[in-house]
């Protein structure tokens, strides 16, 4: 999710943090250390030097697991970041919710081309949003024009308004009516634009197609499955279990850091935004997705059929968006698919090339108050995990045959060209993956 820059969705929370953990070196003897090390651990280190308390990351290639650290798990003992500890994965949680419709979808109980209406008759209403229009498909993609209501459920963006409505919690229908009070930003299928109140209501056609919850259905088609010992669905649980790093949100420019590793309920408790795994576990279910061990190929050529995403929101330039999975050129060629995800002190970005040959899952701990720290933040991100995914060079060619792949499947009927997206003024914010 997302928090500031340019709009609160639940795609890239608001910020990082102020550099407070290499003041005491000096730069020069920084810079002759820098040198002498792995690239990957160099680019973690990049991103602790400009204020991010505790960054991770854990890259698998056919040559074996490849983890570094940086920083610290808690600012208050300053030990050093946890190894596979335990993560807030925010919006990639999306991209289970989309296997899951994809799969029911495989088994005949439902269409891409149902309407909202369809299965959960009269909820869309009001304001000029009606369900009898909106596709499955256009939910999940994003297409649907539906207004996304996390900007109401952040009353106040502060640390003392984090504290204060930490713990309150809606239902999916509470969410979805707070969203009906807003007009859609355009007709279903006739733009782009992230919106959390999708990925609730896909919850809530899982539940009236199965009569189970997503998060028993996620569990029983994917978490147990691919023996993702340590991915939960928690709801309104809002602890992190250990191991784990601390997480930090800077609520204004050059302000003190907030411990905000308790969750932030109001958004981080549904279908768009609340499951908890691990960089191994996250890796190994992309891995397991692109290999089409979750999908049938039907169901898998689907998922990656992607229309533009605009270069006005926020994502690395030439991203595509697929359902519930995004597509990114890489610079050496070709590009590769993931949904990252982030809340309030955390931002985590999985990320596998389209054969699953190099996974790599980056996690940040904190997040800065200002708009141009937290755009750097996702510059540096973007190229640590551009970098990582171009470290096999013998994978070049595959590569380019899946950007060739993608270029084709873009020309679908699902791919027009969208205009701008009308602004929301509500609040200020971003979107979230």
């Amino acid at each position: 999710m997302s928090i500031m820059r340019s709009r609160i969705s639940r795609r890239t929370v608001t910020v990082l943090a102020v550099a407070l953990l290499s003041l005491c070196v000096p730069a020069g003897s920084r810079a002759g250390a820098s040198d002498r090390l792995p690239p990957l651990q160099r680019d973690a280190d990049a991103l602790r030097d400009d204020g991010v308390t505790g960054v991770s990351v854990r890259l698998e290639t056919p040559d074996g697991v490849r983890t570094v650290r940086s920083g610290v798990s808690d600012l208050s003992t300053g030990q050093p970041v946890v190894t596979d500890g335990y993560l807030r994965i925010g919006s990639a949680t999306k991209t289970f919710v989309a296997v899951v419709l994809l799969q029911l979808v495989g088994e005949g109980r439902l269409s891409l081309d149902d309407t909202v209406d369809t299965w959960l008759p009269g909820l869309v209403r009001g304001h000029g949003n009606d369900g009898h229009r909106v596709t499955l498909r256009q939910l999940l993609q994003h297409t649907s024009g539906l207004p996304d209501y996390i900007g109401d459920v952040v009353p106040d963006l502060s640390a003392a308004g984090y504290r204060a409505n930490r713990w309150t919690t809606y239902t999916s229908r509470q969410r979805l009516a707070l969203a009906m009070k807003h007009q859609p930003s355009f007709a279903p299928g006739a733009g782009w634009e992230y919106s959390n109140t999708n990925y609730v209501l896909l919850g809530m056609v899982i539940k009236a197609a199965t009569g189970h919850s997503w998060e028993y259905e996620v569990r029983a088609r994917i978490v147990r499955p691919l023996r993702l010992t340590r991915t939960l669905t928690p709801g309104n649980w809002p602890f992190l279990p250990g191991p784990h790093a601390q997480d930090y949100q800077q609520f204004e420019p050059g302000g003190v850091m907030t411990d905000t590793t308790v969750a932030y309920l109001p958004f981080d408790a549904d279908a768009d935004g609340s499951m908890i795994s691990t960089a191994a576990d996250t890796n190994r279910f992309l891995t397991a997705l692109v290999l089409g061990r979750l999908l049938a190929p039907a169901q898998l050529a689907e998922m990656q059929r992607t229309v533009e995403v605009p270069a006005d929101r926020g994502f690395p330039p030439g991203t595509r968006d697929g359902l519930g999975l995004f597509w990114t050129p890489l610079s050496c060629g070709g590009g590769y698919w993931g949904h990252s995800g982030d809340g309030f002190g955390y931002l985590v970005w999985p990320a596998t090339t389209p054969d699953g040959r190099i996974t790599v899952t980056v996690s940040l701990h904190s997040r800065p108050g200002d708009e141009s720290s937290a755009t750097r933040q996702m510059r540096d991100v973007t190229a640590l995990v551009d970098r990582a995914l171009c470290s096999d060079r013998r994978h070049l060619r595959e590569q380019h045959a899946a950007t060739m792949l993608n270029e084709v499947a873009a020309t679908s009927p699902h791919s027009p060209p969208y205009p701008p997206a009308k602004p929301d003024s509500r609040i200020s914010r971003k979107p979230r993956t």
